[in-house]
């Protein structure tokens, strides 16, 4: 199927070419739909169940879902995914998904919902980007390295069956699927409680789809080409870190997938906002605030590298294949999430609210 495409415009530039427009697919619906895990897991420690959860639900049903079914049907193979086949790392995915709870209700965003909001004029969130970016790019490969592989090896498992969460319990596909269908019914049962509008539902679980777009692209790819092609969909923190240090330090880009996922997500989320005449330059309001957001940057990057993964890559993408170490990740991410937002926020410093005439407020009433 890609075959012509690979000879007309070679593999590193159709795999390049993929990345944006997955991206740009899951920035352009993530924006309309609010998608955020930090607005999600805020509203579940406050009891609200309101529009941000019910949004998560779907996004993350739709993503479950769509994989396993073409998985169900033949067209897809994921079985040598890196969250699947590579030796993985519980204690890492455990540290990691915690760190990276706390580091997104401080910074307000996980790192795709910063990179969401910089491409709609957010400084906050830019500023706040980059900090990840340069975090992860440490812990990867940098001074925060050590540290990192020490947590890492304190408690390994082993790629293969035991790396699948369902096979661990002796469960197959059926199962997978059905599994899925609960936390869709979840998602619908809370967009209907809280009138959620069809646009924002549909966009919600094209969101879900970007991520299957990336498996059955990626997996497509490998299919044609002679060269090895890592099986992938898409995730932030690794890209991230990689399109920093390119731009830094090198003069040539080589064009892969991970590549055009960046600036993909950018050009998609601008263009919705744009569309709905969203765009505008936010700034910080205080140093206390900036210094909030700074730190939340810092242990969701440190987070992010742990855990294999960000909110993204490893709570939607590595969860779609049910990989135990992302279903883990994604446990610790509520968890620290939900703490963080009791002992910091709830009760606290208020916070910001949205105008009665803002696209958010009017996105849906919350019973």
């Amino acid at each position: 199927m890609l075959a012509p495409l690979i000879d007309l415009l070679g593999e590193d530039r159709l795999s390049w070419l993929g990345g944006l427009l997955v991206g740009g697919l899951f920035g352009f619906f993530a924006q309309r739909s609010r998608f955020c895990l930090r607005a999600a897991a805020v509203e579940f420690s406050r009891g609200e169940g309101g529009p941000r959860l019910a949004v998560w639900l779907l996004t993350f049903a739709a993503a479950l879902i769509g994989t396993q079914t073409f998985v169900a049907l033949g067209l897809l193979d994921v079985s040598e995914a890196r969250q699947l086949a590579q030796q993985g790392s519980i204690s890492g995915a455990l540290v990691g998904g915690v760190m990276f709870g706390c580091g997104m209700i401080l910074a307000r965003g996980c790192a795709s919902r910063l990179l969401v909001l910089s491409a709609n004029g957010n400084l906050r969130a830019l500023l706040s980007g980059l900090v990840f970016a340069v975090t992860a790019q440490a812990s990867y490969r940098g001074l925060l390295s050590p540290a990192r592989e020490w947590v890492t090896r304190l408690w390994l498992v082993d790629g293969g069956p035991s790396r699948d969460i369902m096979t661990l319990f002796g469960a197959g596909l059926p199962e997978k699927l059905a599994f899925g269908g609960l936390w869709l019914i979840a998602g619908l049962a809370f967009a209907f409680r809280c009138d959620l509008p069809r646009r924002l539902i549909l966009s919600a679980l094209a969101t879900g789809a970007a991520v299957v777009a990336g498996w059955l692209f990626t997996y497509q790819l490998s299919q044609a080409s002679f060269a090895p092609v890592t099986l992938k969909s898409l995730t932030f923190s690794g890209p991230s870190a990689e399109l920093l240090m390119l731009v830094l330090n090198s003069s040539q880009l080589r064009l892969g997938f991970d590549l055009g996922i960046i600036p993909g997500v950018f050009l998609g989320s601008f263009i919705a906002a744009a569309r709905a005449h969203e765009l505008a330059l936010e700034g910080f309001s205080d140093g206390l605030g900036m210094r909030r957001y700074l730190l939340g940057a810092v242990m969701m990057g440190f987070g992010a590298m742990l855990a294999g993964g960000c909110a993204v890559g490893a709570g939607v993408t590595g969860a779609s294949v049910f990989a135990l170490t992302a279903w883990l990740v994604l446990g610790g991410m509520w968890l620290g999430a939900v703490l963080t937002d009791l002992l910091v926020d709830h009760g606290g410093a208020p916070q910001p609210q949205q105008t009665a005439g803002s696209p958010a407020s009017r996105a849906c009433h919350v019973g």
